[in-house]
């Protein structure tokens, strides 16, 4: 299996905990969601190793930016632009435009990794409650 096949398979499969998780998300059960968010995490945490590989030194990935306004909005909000970047992200790869699935993965990433954190300080709130 070539990078290529193994970064469009990660890709695909955060594409289905994506999905998994906002089925989570609208059944209000927090934990099959959080597991979820997980898997979308780290598939696109291998998608982008396999990128910075093939893409040594060719690209300042500082340069992307997620959209600050995004970081404002409700969980909803943020967990549908992490699926139309992860969709925009498969098109490309299967496209071989690499640089802009590329792209499109790691913003992806940065949003999860917000929605990571969110759910992170509801928790230790919670627990500070008890």
């Amino acid at each position: 299996m070539t990078v290529d096949e193994k970064v469009l398979k990660a890709l695909k499969a955060a594409i289905t905990y994506m999905e998994n998780s906002i089925l989570a998300l609208n059944k209000k059960d927090e934990n099959s969601f959080d597991d979820n968010i997980w898997h979308v995490a780290a598939e696109l945490e291998y998608a982008l190793f396999a990128f910075s590989i093939t893409f040594q030194n060719e690209t300042n990935v500082s340069k992307w930016k997620p959209n600050p306004e995004f970081k404002k909005l409700d969980t909803n909000s943020v967990m549908a632009e992490v699926r139309n970047l992860l969709n925009k992200a498969e098109k490309y790869m299967t496209n071989q435009k690499l640089l802009d699935s590329y792209k499109n993965a790691y913003i992806a990433r940065h949003y999860v990794l917000k929605v990571q954190e969110d759910l992170a300080k509801k928790k230790r709130e919670a627990f500070k409650k008890k």
